[in-house]
């Protein structure tokens, strides 16, 4: 990553693309005191012809993801009040989600706790409240719905145009009708672009830049592959769109004043949008086949120009329309007064789990990307990625937003067309978090697959790894019949097998699958030195340590935890939470260092083995000390296990007894069959993610992504035992001195052990007030039996015996901030 600060001159920043994003970024960088940016477009100001010259512009700020969420609220709070040559620029006419099923309905009510959570204004209401807001909806079509005041429908390109007259007041260069046609670089840094002119034969020119930035929405994919040589999984896909004739009710409005009135209706049962267009309705359909877009389907500068037409613009696809014009007309009856008058296919950006792709990309210093990117999250966008240029703080959670959390490993063309076909198919489809993804499944599988099958595994999928959530071969086991029952929502992907799967760790032995866990390899010259510097624990301890610490920025904010093992003096494994954090570690080895980062979890595999059997059985396969003494808790040691070479770690994620053990993936079988053998009298059973969750509930241990994230400081997310200031300095030691504690992680537990919450629920200190904060992990803790829900609170508010209440579904849960950790605090079951 380029250090702005080692220059002596003032940064030169290029940003391909001027549509929404690029417009902001452009205004937010020089806001920033970069003067020297300049802007390429193929197309022309300020309608550049790509999916922000026709996005119909409306911002819903609630989300399941909270970071998702407070981009549109930024987005909104920038653009409010502000206009152009007239044209307001964001109207918050509000939004609207009805319901025409009992499931949808119900969902409302999950829809409105994340609203509440995330800080957006919200209400439920009654069909006849929905038909007053939207006047010739008509209520006996609807159950109910789901009201956002706070809503906005933004104009697009008078947007583009504003933020970028600012950038240009400030000394940006804007150049229109200019194609970059190749981003060079030497010693793996970006040095500069070469730029046409469209339709012009003359050489391309060289333009200098410290930073290169990719706005380039829908052409990104195309330029990806062939300028940078790799594939981002981002698909190009159509949207029918469609105009009404003149609406009888809305005939004669003043375009001035009565342009939008009603807020955005979203009928999601039917996957489909309606808004106004002054005397017309337009409707939105995503209730048709994913119609993917590949680069040579995109019209050139050259045919924009020459025809006028936009590149992502393509003929209505009438058979793909026709049901949802039918439908709006059947919650619209006045619609079937009027006909059709005139459809687009418009084409929007789609990445496998509805993110941006945004931020530095790995290799080459100074290129930056920001993709994937709608109107509803542009402005904020702008603001992240300028923080994260600028300052190297983007100021806000990136892990779902990092172009680097899809793994190399996954990512190709099939993925990016098949995975961005499923996220079109589920915008509005009522999704479970739990749920995971249908497509190219079987993609990784780790050497234990096969008798993982035999065992009736429902897996789950994680980085492309099928993962084993529960086995139905644990059926009959009689803490089966003694689990707590579930109301449907929280069934979904869960079984009552998971809980006799937790006890069994508990009161016997268990196997898990460890190999989807991500693991690096760090070796060479000055790798304990480097590892010291970027890790907030003592790591240079003696050869079998395991330690545990974290990565952080140089703010003080959390960006992984991990789990450094010295194999030799300069030789580390580290278990890591995915491609961010090797492309972290990566990025930040000094120039030419004979130290090597390299992911090794491909070719290895591992093993979780856990339990009060599990020293038992495991001394039947080996020969070595792996006696409390002789390999003691955070240590590890090479041994052989039914004579296979292994590396053991005595660490444990679900708070017993037992290790991890790793060995290469050629052994992996083998290993699973032996220990399987040797453990069946001792009550040995497989078990899935769903007991290891409830487990590591149990014992307190965090979930990077989910309890903490890089807006966290380990203080706050009670982690403070994982730095050690004493042993030198390392990235972000110094912010951690300055930064206030102003929340806590906190330890909830239910009132009402039979209840329980999934995570992503508002908390709330009093029934008059609004939410103090937001839950991030929960789930029942099958062994102690209670309803555990770590959320995040005021520091002020987080004291042990706390009284709050947790929103689900609309009902409000007495719950009770508890100490911690909840299980075997005193650490007697695994140091034993």
């Amino acid at each position: 990553m380029t250090n702005l600060s080692a220059l002596d001159h003032q940064p030169k920043i290029v940003l391909i693309g001027l549509g929404v994003v690029g417009a902001a970024l452009a205004d937010e960088l020089t806001a920033r005191g970069m003067t020297e940016v300049t802007v390429f477009d193929s197309g022309p100001l300020w309608e550049t012809g790509g999916s922000s010259s026709h996005a119909p512009g409306f911002v819903f700020q609630t989300n399941p993801s909270r970071v998702m969420s407070e981009l549109a609220q930024r987005t909104l709070n920038k653009l409010d009040g502000q206009s152009v040559d007239g044209q307001w620029l964001s109207k918050r006419v509000g939004g609207l989600e009805i319901a025409t099923t009992e499931a949808r309905l119900h969902d409302l009510k999950r829809r409105h706790g994340l609203a509440s959570a995330w800080g957006v204004p919200s209400e439920l209401i009654s069909a006849e409240e929905a038909a007053k807001l939207w006047p010739g909806l008509d209520p006996d079509t609807i159950l109910g719905a789901f009201h956002t005041p706070t809503d906005a429908v933004v104009k697009s390109v008078p947007t583009v145009r504003w933020q970028a007259e600012r950038a240009q007041s400030r000394g940006a260069r804007l150049v229109p009708l200019t194609k970059v046609v190749a981003v060079e670089s030497e010693a793996g840094k970006v040095t500069g672009v070469r730029v046409q002119a469209v339709g012009s034969e003359q050489p391309a020119e060289f333009i200098a830049a410290d930073i290169v930035v990719s706005c380039a929405g829908l052409w990104g994919p195309g330029m990806a592959r062939e300028m940078l040589g790799f594939e981002i999984p981002m698909l190009p896909i159509e949207h029918c769109f469609g105009y009404s004739k003149t609406v009888p009710s809305l005939a004669g409005q003043n375009i001035a004043t009565d342009e939008l009135r009603y807020p955005m209706l979203r009928h999601q049962d039917f996957s489909l949008y309606l808004r106004e267009y002054v005397d017309r309705i337009g409707i939105g359909a995503y209730h048709h086949r994913p119609i993917g877009v590949r680069p040579e389907q995109i019209a050139s500068a050259e045919d924009y120009q020459r025809t006028g037409i936009h590149p992502a613009v393509h003929p209505l696809t009438w058979d793909d329309f026709a049901p949802t014009w039918a439908e709006a007309r059947r919650i619209v009856p006045e619609l079937g007064e009027v006909e059709f008058d005139s459809g687009f296919n418009g084409i929007f950006s789609f990445t496998p789990d509805g993110g941006p792709l945004l931020g530095p990309v790995p290799g080459t210093d100074g290129l930056w990307m920001a993709q994937a990117v709608w109107v509803t999250q542009s402005a904020g966008v702008g603001q992240v990625v300028a923080d994260w240029i600028v300052h190297d703080n983007p100021g806000i959670d990136t892990h779902e937003l990092d172009l680097s959390r899809f793994d190399p490993a996954v990512v190709s063309r099939r993925f990016a067309i098949e995975r961005g076909e499923e996220a079109y198919d589920e915008v509005y489809d009522i999704i479970h978090p739990a749920r995971p993804t249908l497509k190219l499944r079987g993609q990784r599988r780790s050497p234990f697959y096969m008798r993982q099958v035999e065992l009736g595994a429902h897996f789950g999928v994680a980085n492309g790894w099928e993962r084993p959530m529960w086995f139905e071969a644990n059926a009959d086991l009689p803490a089966v019949a003694q689990a707590p029952d579930r109301e449907p929502w929280a069934a979904v992907e869960w079984s009552p097998i998971a809980a006799a799967e937790a006890r069994a760790t508990r009161e016997s032995v268990a196997l898990y699958d460890m190999t989807p866990l991500a693991r690096l390899e760090v070796e060479g010259p000055g790798a304990t030195e480097f590892l010291q510097a970027q890790t907030t624990n003592h790591i240079a301890k003696s050869v079998g340590a395991v330690t545990y610490a974290l990565l952080l920025d140089e703010s003080g904010g959390i960006l992984s935890d991990v789990t450094v093992t010295r194999l030799a003096e300069e030789h580390y494994m580290i278990g890591i939470n995915g491609n961010c954090d090797t492309v972290l570690l990566q990025s930040r080895l000094p120039k030419d260092s004979p130290i090597r980062v390299r992911d090794i979890t491909s070719g290895t595999c591992g093993l979780g083995l856990w339990g009060p059997n599990a020293r038992t059985l495991l001394q039947r396969l080996t020969e070595d000390d792996i006696s409390h003494a002789g390999l003691k808790y955070f240590r590890s040691a090479r041994i052989e296990v039914a004579g296979i070479p292994v590396l053991a770690l005595r660490v444990s994620y679900v708070g017993e007894l037992g290790w991890e053990l790793y060995t290469t993936a050629d052994h992996g079988l083998f290993l699973w069959d032996e220990i399987w053998q040797a453990g069946r009298d001792l009550g040995l059973v497989a078990a899935g993610r769903r007991a290891f969750n409830s487990l590591r509930l149990e014992k307190g241990y965090r979930s990077f992504g989910h309890d903490m994230t890089r807006e966290n400081t380990p203080e706050e997310a009670g982690l403070g035992f994982a730095v050690r200031t004493d042993k030198g300095d390392f990235v972000g030691m110094q912010a951690l001195a300055e930064r206030p504690v102003r929340s806590k992680l906190s330890c909830l537990v239910l009132d009402d052990p039979t209840k329980i919450v999934l995570g992503s629920e508002p908390v709330y200190a009093d029934a008059d007030s609004g939410p103090v904060g937001y839950v991030t992990s929960a789930d029942q803790g099958y062994t102690i039996e209670e309803t555990i829900a770590y959320a995040w609170l005021p520091a002020e508010l987080a004291e042990v015996g706390g009284k709050f209440s947790i929103e689900y579904f609309g009902e409000r849960l007495p719950a009770t901030v508890r100490s911690e950790p909840l299980f075997d605090p005193g650490m007697e079951r695994i140091r034993r």
